[in-house]
């Protein structure tokens, strides 16, 4: 399947049959991607792979594992990065926690003052239990200062805004001594992604969002020169010979990023990610992008938003979870992030939905 550029004539005969069950829902689905709209595949892997347990038992690990590394070649793909520098894991704090826990003493570590909970309230438990120095800055104003680690997100949550200065700021933190770890939940997917030329030392992400593969198919990114890097966050997965079970002093880790691997991992989470990671790469991430802008550009002409540059539109006002509750009634999905009500076109919606979803929101916003 290849189009020249997306267009919503295409989308509806080629890539919209291959979302029959969720398109059944009858609301208009503008929430930021919280939970992705799966493919109808998605429920075919995960068959697949329980289906193997069935006819296999034991020998289902074989099945599990191929899917696993399906996981790894596909993200490592759409990173550009290799493999083997993907290590899956079932969110972006487990990824932070294994990079905080393989750094010596009490690192100094530099964040914004826009991430995600998932990575914010991590850092504040580390701040408290004395495990780590921190300090915020504003994300509109980052900059590096003196530490030892930088976690940062590429894009804000709250509204979609880019961090200026990705490359830049790596190269100053490495320049300084510092490593630093990226947020790109809000990236992958959404604006091209060269890792390997960002030279970040880690990153977390997953396909919770825009790759449509659910909550626990997530993933850390470590750079091959970390891979000697050992963690606490380590299990029988990351030795040597996983299934040899020799206990080999000092312990025997496997090369590569294999070595940041845990305990038995949560073999169907990989399969829920392979059919919405094969059809990100399919329709391609430039041409993702260029449509995503088309239709946040209609809804700017109908609707007082701002766009930041992400994947979403936001409507700014004090009650913006109050509205996105009045708008879910009228079946117009959307969700709110602090004072953001946030608005996610997706290449699922027409313009006919986009349309009368805006004199919703306008109509429930003047009543507010």
């Amino acid at each position: 399947m290849c189009a020249p550029r997306l267009d919503e004539g295409w989308l509806r005969a080629r890539v919209w049959p291959r979302f029959s069950r969720v398109l059944q829902r009858t609301e208009i689905y503008l929430a930021n991607h919280s939970l992705g709209r799966p493919p109808d595949r998605m429920a075919e892997d995960l068959r697949g792979a329980i289906d193997a347990w069935y006819r296999d038992m034991d020998g289902a690990w074989n099945f599990w594992m191929e899917g696993r590394e399906a996981f790894r070649g596909l993200t490592a793909q759409l990173l550009h990065v290799e493999p083997g520098c993907i290590v899956p894991k079932t969110s972006a704090g487990q990824g932070l926690r294994a990079v905080l826990n393989a750094l010596p003493g009490r690192p100094r570590v530099l964040t914004s003052d826009a991430e995600f909970d998932s990575l914010d309230f991590i850092l504040r438990v580390y701040r408290d239990k004395d495990r780590i120095q921190l300090k915020a800055l504003p994300f509109d104003a980052f900059r590096f200062e003196d530490c030892d680690l930088v976690v940062v997100s590429t894009v804000a949550f709250r509204n979609g805004k880019p961090l200026e200065g990705v490359r830049e700021l790596v190269r100053i933190a490495h320049a300084k001594g510092a490593k630093v770890l990226l947020d790109v939940y809000h990236h992958a997917g959404v604006l091209p992604l060269d890792l390997a030329a960002l030279d970040a030392d880690f990153a977390v992400g997953g396909s919770y969002k825009y790759l449509r593969g659910g909550p626990g198919a997530c993933w850390l990114y470590v750079h091959p020169r970390h891979h000697a890097l050992r963690t606490l966050d380590t299990g029988w997965f990351a030795k040597q010979h996983v299934f040899a079970y020799a206990r080999p002093e000092p312990p025997q880790f496997a090369p590569g990023g294999d070595a940041w691997l845990e305990s038995t991992p949560p073999v169907l989470a990989p399969f829920q990610a392979l059919a919405g990671l094969e059809l990100t790469l399919e329709l391609g991430v430039e041409r993702i992008r260029e449509y995503s802008q088309s239709q946040k550009a209609l809804l700017k002409s109908l609707l007082p938003v701002e766009d930041h540059g992400g994947a979403f539109v936001t409507l700014k006002g004090g009650n913006a979870k109050a509205l996105a509750a009045a708008l879910e009634n009228q079946a117009v999905k959307t969700d709110a992030r602090g004072e953001y009500l946030r608005l996610c076109p997706d290449y699922l919606n027409s313009s006919a939905e986009l349309e009368y979803a805006a004199q919703i929101v306008m109509r429930h916003a003047h009543a507010g």
